[in-house]
């Protein structure tokens, strides 16, 4: 994610021709853009790190079940 926000702020300092990131080309961007969208498309999926995160979030609202019935 944090690259995500990097693309973002870089974006928005070369649009406005903000001081340092005025005379770095567009391809700059667009090179971080790519290397994300190969990260979240192909590199997650390869490691396994997708499912992971949607079974620890399927985990954590189990326990939270659980934890709220034995409360009753």
């Amino acid at each position: 994610m944090p690259i995500i926000i990097v693309i973002a702020v870089l974006s928005l300092l070369k649009m406005f021709d903000v001081a340092f990131v005025a005379g770095v080309s567009w391809w700059w961007v667009v090179g971080l853009a790519a290397v994300a969208f190969v990260w979240f498309e192909v590199v997650e999926r390869l490691l396994g790190l997708d499912k992971r995160k949607a079974h620890n979030q399927s985990e954590r609202a189990r326990q939270a079940r659980v934890k709220k019935n034995f409360e009753k």
